[in-house]
């Protein structure tokens, strides 16, 4: 614009000057005009085209800064989620520490069970095998004895199993002898391990037997909360409490 003022100003300085202008000047004075105008279209064009490209770069500029705002949105996310993965983790973790050593110590103390019940598994094969052999000398002396006790039997008004064992005696038979009654166990004196031998009941309750004396009656076993009911019931009648 200021380019065709000038060309124009020009044109009337030079007509002001000479008071006519020849076509020559005329013609190149308007082919100045085209210029500055074509040049005054370009400028437009490139300002149109550095407008645009500015509107493009803001456009993009948006657009970059909320994908950023997403991508740092995402990436608190993640965070977030792996320290609470993590603090989940750890606490996991922890959780089966503890169940670990709590499963140790169980197994230590099964162990101490087993090595207890083997050493008293083997405290009662001893106490087994010594009745045994007891009982096996006691049977071993039952003959000579039931032979003494006929021997000396009188031979009037006895019964009538005593006669007859009499006669099979004489007659050569077999001679059978009457079982022997069954000693009662007394609980103010037998050890524990021949508790549980003859009254067929657990080593705790044996020990709590003992661990109790003395009883004056049988029936303290219950009323001192020794034995339950039932037990008491299955071994009164094979206990004592008589000095």
């Amino acid at each position: 614009m200021r380019h065709v003022w000038r060309a124009g100003l020009a044109l009337m300085s030079a007509m002001a000057v000479s008071g006519c202008v020849s076509d020559k000047k005329y013609h190149e004075a308007l082919a100045d005009a085209d210029t500055v105008r074509g040049d005054l279209e370009r400028a437009r064009a490139q300002k149109n085209a550095l407008e645009q490209q500015v509107k493009t770069l803001k456009d993009l500029n948006a657009k970059f800064g909320s994908e950023s705002q997403i991508a740092r949105d995402e990436l608190q996310r993640i965070q977030h989620g792996r320290d609470k993965e993590r603090d989940t983790i750890d606490a996991r973790t922890k959780e089966l520490e503890d169940k670990v050593k709590q499963l140790t110590a169980q197994n230590r103390s099964v162990k101490q069970e087993y090595e207890e019940a083997r050493r008293h598994n083997e405290q009662l094969k001893s106490l087994v095998a010594r009745y045994q052999k007891e009982m096996k000398e006691r049977s071993r002396s039952l003959p000579s004895n039931s032979s003494r006790s006929e021997s000396t039997a009188p031979s009037l008004g006895g019964s009538a199993s005593s006669k007859s064992a009499s006669a099979a005696a004489a007659s050569g038979g077999p001679v059978e002898v009457a079982a022997p009654s069954v000693a009662l166990v007394n609980i103010n004196k037998v050890a524990s391990t021949d508790l549980v031998l003859t009254l067929g009941i657990s080593q705790d309750v044996a020990e709590r037997i003992v661990s109790n004396r003395p009883y004056r009656v049988k029936g303290e076993l219950v009323a001192k909360n020794v034995v339950p009911k039932d037990i008491f019931d299955d071994i009164k009648d094979r206990i004592t409490v008589s000095p």
